[in-house]
């Protein structure tokens, strides 16, 4: 396994991480099977583990913390804030009053006395960038937290966050966690270089395209729509829909092109957003110890040029041919108060 350094923060991870939105009630509800692929991926190189509060209501952090017992040491471990926990108000979000009491609740789950990294899971405009760069400067202070980062920010978001510590005297967001794949390419053209100009790290995940690039979809073949993913978004895999088609008439090339170089599909979706060189780790979210293996055993698949160029003529650089589950979208698109005018003040003259 290979090491980067995380942005400028000056920590060494793996070029995988072990993300564990599976482990818990959403996924795999044994812990101690869930315990074995975190000890199993440790063994096999991988130093850095990706959770989030909100993943299985909190029982994801829980079974991480009781897994790395006595490994705490030896790991980077990140979470995630942003989320609703819980019922009532004031219990989501970035502000200061929330992140202060979520970061308690994260290290008691965790059992642990730091985070290396803290991630902001989405954008939030009803609070101000400079009340959340503010807590999250306390925090590390503090010695709750070492470093801090963003996750699914669109590019201007994250030139707004680093001009406004800049100008405020703020630590900075040091990472950038984004979606990225074969079939997902749209970071390439914005966020990824807004993130090596600031000298960001980038953890990235979906690197299967929420399963499309598992090799369980394919072209001509039915798809059951009442169970997995599919179950909770049936129109993102209906074949019955033009759009779906082109993500599985991609497969089929990118299934002869894996062919042609002896791999899987999988390993060869997961080594592609390795290769780019502004992404530091790629999250590779395994529910059973099988999916743990097969995706590591291509850590060590080196993609050439002639092989991306094929992938570049297969999805062009920069583009999506879907839009990843629970990517934010700006108000800006869904809040139709902001794209209309009052009706009285739409006519030019």
């Amino acid at each position: 396994m290979r090491y980067r350094s995380l942005g400028g923060t000056g920590i060494e991870v793996s070029a995988h991480c072990l993300g564990t939105m599976m482990f818990g009630a959403v996924g795999n509800p044994d812990h101690e099977e869930c315990a074995r692929i975190i000890h199993a991926a440790l063994d096999q190189g991988i130093n850095f583990v990706d959770t989030a509060d909100m993943y299985s209501a909190g029982e994801s952090e829980e079974i991480v913390g009781k897994a790395l017992k006595g490994r705490r040491d030896d790991v980077v471990l990140a979470t995630k804030v942003h989320f609703q926990m819980g019922e009532g108000r004031n219990r989501s979000g970035n502000s200061r009053r929330w992140i202060v009491r979520a970061v308690e609740d994260s290290l008691r789950r965790l059992d642990t006395d730091w985070i290396d990294l803290y991630q902001v899971h989405r954008p939030d405009h009803s609070t101000d960038i400079e009340e959340t760069l503010s807590v999250l400067g306390d925090l590390v202070r503090a010695g709750k937290i070492r470093a801090f980062g963003c996750s699914t920010f669109p590019a201007e978001e994250i030139v707004e966050a680093h001009h406004v510590a800049e100008r405020r005297a703020l630590p900075r967001f040091r990472t950038e966690q984004p979606p990225y794949s074969i079939l997902a390419r749209g970071i390439e053209a914005s966020v990824l270089p807004v993130t090596r100009r600031y000298g960001m790290g980038v953890v990235t995940w979906s690197p299967l395209a929420s399963g499309f690039l598992s090799g369980r979809y394919r072209l001509g073949r039915p798809v059951d729509l009442n169970s997995g993913r599919a179950a909770l978004t049936p129109a993102r895999f209906d074949p019955a829909i033009p759009g779906n088609i082109a993500k599985l008439e991609a497969v089929e090339q990118l299934v002869e092109l894996a062919d042609g170089i002896g791999c899987t599909l999988p390993e060869l979706a997961v080594a592609f957003p390795v290769a780019h060189p502004a992404v530091t780790s790629v999250i590779i979210g395994p529910r059973t110890m099988d999916q743990l293996n097969s995706l590591v055993k291509g850590a060590g698949l080196v993609l050439d040029d002639e092989m991306l160029d094929r992938i570049d003529e297969i999805v062009p650089p920069g583009t999506n041919l879907y839009h990843p589950d629970g990517v934010w979208r700006s108000p800006a698109l869904t809040d139709t108060a902001q794209r209309r005018r009052a009706p009285g003040d739409r006519a030019a003259g």
